[in-house]
């Protein structure tokens, strides 16, 4: 089981946020919503709880609570900028399908 980062998302959680004085941590994990069924979130965070599961990328932490990681397990985290657009993007490879706009999945 695991969540990675591309180093495109590596650098812009190490850009964000000031590493000087703290570790850097991001939870990741999916919510009910949207056409599909589930939507990806991801937030910076300091508080782990004990049915986390934590994975380091690169001195990164990313924290997902157990139900999320058995729908997102396996997936990489990128980062992409189009233009004017910068947004995170996820390859998950356990999704069956996406809703046209790409906001959300199903299993």
């Amino acid at each position: 089981m695991a969540i990675s980062l591309t180093k495109s998302a590596i650098d812009r959680i190490k850009n964000y946020t000031d590493t000087s004085e703290q570790s850097i941590s991001v939870r990741v994990g999916v919510k009910k919503t949207g056409c599909n069924g589930y939507a990806y979130v991801i937030n910076y965070t300091d508080e782990i709880n004990e049915v986390d599961k934590v994975f380091d990328n690169n001195g990164i932490k990313v924290i997902v609570d157990e139900f999320s990681l058995n729908l997102i397990d396996g997936t990489e985290i990128d980062f992409k900028k189009e233009g004017l657009n910068e947004a995170f993007s996820f390859r998950n490879p356990n999704i069956s399908s996406e809703c046209g706009c790409g906001e959300s999945f199903s299993i």
